[in-house]
C-alpha cells in the first residue's frame, strides 16, 4: 500500500501492471480505479473541491449546501457505502445529526494492507455495526468482500448498497453503453412502472441518456432467476469496459441516478453530469421508516436483517479492461476478463 494524496484527501492505493485502485481514509470511498494504459477512472470525481469530511462545518463552507447531504457531498467520490441507510435521513434524524446515506459515507477508516489487498474498516456508533471491506487485486479484476457486524443485541433491519457513480471522460451523455441482467422497473418522480430497458418517456435506460435536464432516478429488479446479477459500462470513444458482478440474492435491486446538470443549488451550482449504478437491498432512496413501511416491491424485500450479534458477508467484484464493444452477459464478458 502506498500513502497518497488523491484529489485533495488522504488516501491509500494499491496495484498491479494492468490498475491502479484508491480509497480515501475518511469516508472509504473507492475514488479510483483507474486502467492504467489509458489513464482512464471510470468513477465519478465531482467538479467541486473535496475536503475531508471530518473538516467540514456549516457555517465555515456554505458552499457544499445547507442540509443533512452537505457533509456528504464535501467529501464523495466514486463508489460510496451507504450502509444503514440508503437515502435521507428523517427530519429528527437529520436535527440529531444524520447524514443522507448513512455514516458509513463519512465515517474515518483504519487502512492495512499486503501486496495488491487492501483492507478498510470502521464503527458506525449510531447504527451500532462494525463494517470491514477486503479487497485484491487480480490482474483485471477488483476482488471485494464485505462483513457487516450486528454489534447490538437487537436484530436490525438495514439499507446496503454500493453507491457506484460513473463520470466524464468515461461517460458520455448518449454515448456511453450500458448492460444489466434487468426485470421490470418503477420511476421514483411518478411511480411508473415498465420494462427493462426501457423507461417512459421511452428512454433506452442501456445507453446514458436522460428524458429531463435534471436527470432522475429509476428502480431495477434483477433478474430473479439467474444466480448472479452484473452491470457492465462502456465507453465506445476510449474502448474500456467497466463494471460489477454480485450475487443477486446479496444485491436484489441496481438503482439508476442520472444528474445532467439540472441541480442549480450548491455545490451542484448546474455543472455536474454523472449517472450513479447502485447496487444494493433496498430499490429506493428514503428514509428508515418510509423504508420499512414500504417493505418489498414486485415482491422483493427492500432491506435485509442483521440478527444481534452476528455478522454478514457479501462478495463482489469488479473489472477494468479494453474492448471493441459491449459484452451482453457473463458468458461474453469471460472473453475480455477470463474467469
Amino acid at each position: 500500500m502506498a500513502s497518497a494524496t488523491f484529489h485533495n484527501r488522504r488516501a491509500a492505493q494499491i496495484e498491479n501492471d494492468s490498475t491502479r485502485l484508491t480509497v480515501t481514509v475518511e469516508g472509504g470511498h473507492i475514488a479510483e480505479v483507474l486502467h492504467k494504459a489509458s489513464g482512464v477512472n471510470p468513477l465519478w470525481i465531482p467538479p467541486w473541491a473535496s475536503i475531508e469530511p471530518s473538516t467540514y462545518s456549516l457555517s465555515r463552507h456554505p458552499e457544499y449546501g445547507s442540509d443533512a447531504e452537505s457533509k456528504l457531498l464535501s467529501g464523495i467520490m466514486g463508489h460510496n457505502l451507504c450502509l444503514d441507510l440508503f437515502g435521507s435521513p428523517s427530519p429528527e434524524e437529520a436535527a440529531a445529526g444524520m447524514t443522507v446515506h448513512g455514516e458509513a459515507s463519512i465515517a474515518p477508516y483504519k487502512i492495512s494492507s499486503t501486496d495488491h489487498e487492501l483492507t478498510s474498516s470502521c464503527s458506525l456508533p449510531a447504527a451500532q455495526l462494525q463494517f470491514e471491506r477486503r479487497i485484491r487485486l487480480d490482474r483485471q479484476k477488483v476482488l471485494i468482500t464485505e462483513t457487516v457486524e450486528n454489534v447490538s443485541i437487537l436484530d436490525r433491519p438495514i439499507a446496503w448498497t454500493q453507491h457506484a457513480t460513473l463520470g466524464p471522460p468515461f461517460l458520455e451523455k448518449g454515448v456511453t453503453q450500458f448492460r444489466a441482467p434487468g426485470t421490470k422497473g418503477q420511476t421514483l418522480a411518478d411511480q411508473q412502472v415498465f420494462d427493462w430497458p426501457i423507461a417512459p418517456p421511452n428512454r433506452d435506460l442501456q445507453v446514458y441518456t436522460s428524458a429531463t435536464e435534471s436527470g432522475g432516478y429509476d428502480s431495477v429488479l434483477m433478474d430473479p432467476h439467474r444466480d448472479q446479477a452484473f452491470f457492465f459500462a462502456f465507453s465506445p470513444k476510449t474502448k474500456i469496459l467497466f463494471g460489477y458482478v454480485w450475487k443477486r440474492t446479496d444485491f436484489p435491486w441496481l438503482g439508476l441516478w442520472e444528474e445532467n446538470y439540472g441541480r442549480k443549488q450548491p455545490p451542484w451550482n448546474g455543472r455536474t453530469l454523472t449517472r450513479g449504478m447502485e447496487f444494493g437491498a433496498s430499490p429506493v432512496p428514503e428514509s428508515r421508516r418510509k423504508m420499512i413501511d414500504r417493505h418489498s416491491l414486485f415482491g422483493m424485500p427492500g432491506y435485509r436483517w442483521i440478527p444481534a450479534k452476528t455478522k454478514v458477508q457479501v462478495d463482489y467484484w469488479a473489472f477494468l479492461t479494453t474492448a471493441e464493444s459491449i459484452p451482453n452477459s457473463l458468458e461474453e464478458l469471460q472473453v475480455h476478463v477470463p474467469a
